[in-house]
């Protein structure tokens, strides 16, 4: 154990020395997301000014021309039917969308009979303020290995060369069949490196825009912004190199289609949710009871990050406009990000206060469907940015498992999931008065209850995990893995 204390340390004061060179708030962050809980909680005030004075990190220009890294070459002698998952961060320690999807489809191939193996980007955790300096995680039965040196190089050239190296030892003693990186091109270049090291094929599975999302949060930034282009430009030199691309949804597959890869080397792997997600919801009496919601309110709500692209103001907008015509309606807000306190002083100003918008912050992802089972419809009320157009979100597929109608912003991304008068309704995106005008209806309509129905069913159908899993595997089967 002292000697994983002492890696922390020494991996933790190299990347601070190295954020102190980019941004002095960001290396203070870091230090005070090491510090034990108990002082860590006592700091908490510190904490926030920090996070809201830090840079966001964005995306960095191509280092070294975008080379990718270089290994020497050597053969291994791969185990049929085990896989490589090169991702970004994991669980315990990260929870998102990125992390659950990670997650359940290593364990859902597990269950198919495939040997996964998850390695998350180097650096991580202790890169994100947590001072756990283990090699490997068992996590829901798969393994997460972690890649923690001892002296993180600077720079973003050598910090990948590094992670090539590192993951090429991995390999070496894993020798897995196949490698699957997903987004951002960081974990795609790496893969492809390890590629041309040791002839293994590459699955790229692209989960997002990043480069769009950063957009979204990047004011006065453009589509012609240097950072912008040079991200794009490596993301889609990882989907043009890589034996197979895997992605969301349709409007997703046009897309890297668009950049110049061919239709049939993209495969779509939509999101999904367990077999248990699709088991009837817990009463929602007692959360509705603990939250100050009396039973014969309507409820509104969302789980989702609180960024901008998410548009949680339309949906404040719509809940204001629908009790000033005297709906019982409240508005019941899951989840944290950069936007939660503009947020909270939005309702108060739209005169939301004493409940009629309730913020509960992050919740534990074992908690979620307790507060599915608290709402009436759930919102996604998207903006019409890009990557909103694109990209096809875990949390409404979750949201309809449980029975939920649906409400989202009239996006092609989001048209693949909701089937207007089926599923939920479409509603044009920033229009705070149509999302009143439809939420009114819907909320006053016995249809709402039959869509709920016919959601789950669809999901059931179409959008499990093990469906997933068994597409993986006749994806790998392809490329001559098993």
């Amino acid at each position: 154990m002292s000697r994983h204390i002492t890696r922390v340390f020494s991996l933790a004061a190299s990347v601070a020395w190295g954020e102190l060179r980019q941004d002095p708030f960001r290396a203070a962050l870091l230090g005070v997301r090491l510090l034990p809980p108990p002082v860590r909680r006592r700091v908490g005030a510190v904490e926030r000014r920090l996070a809201g004075r830090a840079r966001a990190a964005g995306p960095a220009a191509a280092p070294s021309g975008g080379r990718m890294p270089v290994l020497a070459a050597r053969r291994v002698r791969p185990v049929p039917g085990r896989v490589l998952h090169l991702v970004t961060n994991g669980l315990p320690f990260k929870h998102a969308g990125y992390t659950v999807r990670t997650q359940k489809i290593a364990e859902a191939q597990r269950a198919a009979g495939l040997d996964p193996h998850v390695v998350t980007r180097i650096g991580f955790p202790v890169t994100q303020g947590v001072p756990d300096g283990r090699p490997l995680h068992t996590v829901g039965g798969v393994p997460q290995h972690r890649l923690l040196p001892r002296w993180l190089p600077y720079g973003q050239a050598a910090v990948l060369a590094r992670n090539a190296e590192l993951a090429g030892r991995l390999v070496e003693r894993l020798r897995p069949a196949v490698l699957h990186p997903a987004t951002d091109h960081g974990n795609g270049r790496v893969a492809l490196a390890l590629r041309a090291a040791y002839g293994l094929p590459v699955v790229y599975e692209v989960r997002g825009f990043l480069e769009d999302t950063w957009l979204t949060q990047a004011p006065g930034r453009g589509g012609a912004d240097p950072t912008y282009l040079a991200r794009r430009e490596l993301e889609t030199r990882c989907m043009r190199e890589a034996d197979l691309v895997l992605t969301l949804g349709a409007a997703m597959k046009a897309e890297i289609v668009a950049r110049g890869v061919p239709a049939e080397r993209v495969l779509i792997v939509p999101n999904a949710v367990d077999e248990e997600f699709l088991a009837p919801l817990p009463d929602g009496a007692p959360v509705r009871a603990r939250l100050g919601i009396a039973p014969d309110d309507f409820v509104v709500g969302t789980v989702s990050s609180l960024t901008p692209h998410e548009g949680i103001g339309t949906l404040l907008h719509a809940g204001a406009e629908l009790r000033r015509r005297g709906v019982p309606v409240r508005l019941l807000i899951v989840g944290d990000g950069p936007e939660r306190a503009a947020l909270g002083e939005l309702a108060g100003r739209l005169g939301l206060g004493d409940g009629a918008a309730v913020f509960t912050g992050r919740v534990p992802y074992a908690q979620v469907r307790e507060f599915h089972a608290v709402l009436d419809v759930f919102a996604v009320p998207r903006t019409d940015a890009r990557v909103c157009r694109l990209v096809t979100p875990l949390k409404p597929v979750e949201a309809m498992a449980s029975g939920l109608p649906v409400a989202a912003s009239d996006l092609p991304a989001l048209a693949e999931l909701v089937k207007p008068g089926e599923t939920g309704l479409l509603i044009p995106p920033s229009s705070p008065q149509t999302w009143a005008d439809e939420l009114e209806s819907l909320l006053y309509s016995r249809k709402r209850y039959e869509w709920g129905e016919v959601a789950r069913e669809i999901v059931a159908r179409d959008r499990t995990w093990a469906r997933v899993a068994s597409t993986t595997r006749e994806a790998y089967r392809a490329l001559g893995c098993l």
